[in-house]
């Protein structure tokens, strides 16, 4: 028999390669329909999404990098509540029906373009059942468990514990070791005051498990900053490989 022909690896429409996950992981066929209706959009460090309050006119499918999705208080106080990257989206709740932003979402750590696609569309494209709605409800389900689980990292575990896991999984969601973050996005990320992470950063790098300098950390100790973490990076990778993301 002729050996089997290898497909080419899937192409964003920019010809970048396709990295995220969610729509990785559709049968070529879906993925072909859908490829048409996403659009390219260059994002830098700090730029917001999508806001509070305000009407999600697109969502996102990271192909590398590292977002934020916060909650804001009535004094402008912003706390993350989720993480996303490669794995996952921004805004879900379109999904469910809601348009409206709650919080903040912007990006943290930079790492080429970002996939969109219009809530329009994406409502359209996952109001019948199908891979695409498919993929998106277990991914809903994993961001779930993932808040849920981040809710309880942060009363339960100390700043340095929750440091080494977002460190951690920043690295997993860049796929290097090193990466560009500002410690007053750490910050929020932590719901601390900067020179907290400033403190714990450097503590970190005493122990020879980071580097930290003019914005860009290195990890150098994987094993010895997994230790540093607390369980819930552990349980968070866990949640999403049960669910294929």
């Amino acid at each position: 028999m002729p050996a089997a022909v290898a497909r080419p690896p899937r192409r964003l429409p920019d010809g970048t390669a396709l990295h995220n996950r969610l729509l990785a992981a559709l049968p070529r066929s879906d993925y072909d329909r859908l490829a048409p209706h996403l659009h390219m959009t260059t994002v830098i460090a700090g730029e917001t999404l999508q806001g509070h309050r305000v009407p999600i006119k697109d969502v996102y499918f990271p192909n590398g990098g590292v977002y934020s999705v916060t909650n804001e208080m009535r004094d402008g106080a912003l706390v993350e509540v989720a993480t996303v990257g490669r794995e996952g989206m921004l805004g879900i709740g379109v999904f469910f029906g809601d348009r409206a932003g709650i919080g903040r979402t912007f990006q943290q750590v930079p790492n080429g373009t970002v996939p969109s696609m219009t809530a329009a569309r994406f409502a359209r494209e996952t109001a019948t059942a199908g891979p695409f709605r498919e993929v998106v409800s277990r991914y809903a389900q994993a961001n779930l468990l993932q808040i849920m689980q981040c809710t309880a990292c942060n009363a339960l575990h100390n700043v340095t514990q929750r440091s080494a896991r977002w460190l951690l999984q920043t690295r997993d969601r860049v796929d290097d070791d090193t990466f560009l973050l500002k410690q007053e996005f750490l910050a929020v990320m932590l719901g601390v005051h900067r020179p907290t992470v400033s403190v714990v950063l450097r503590s970190l790098q005493r122990e020879g498990l980071i580097t930290s300098r003019y914005g860009r950390i290195q990890i150098l100790k994987r094993a010895r900053l997994e230790a540093a973490s607390c369980e819930c990076y552990g349980v968070i990778r866990a949640h999403f490989a049960r669910l294929g993301l």
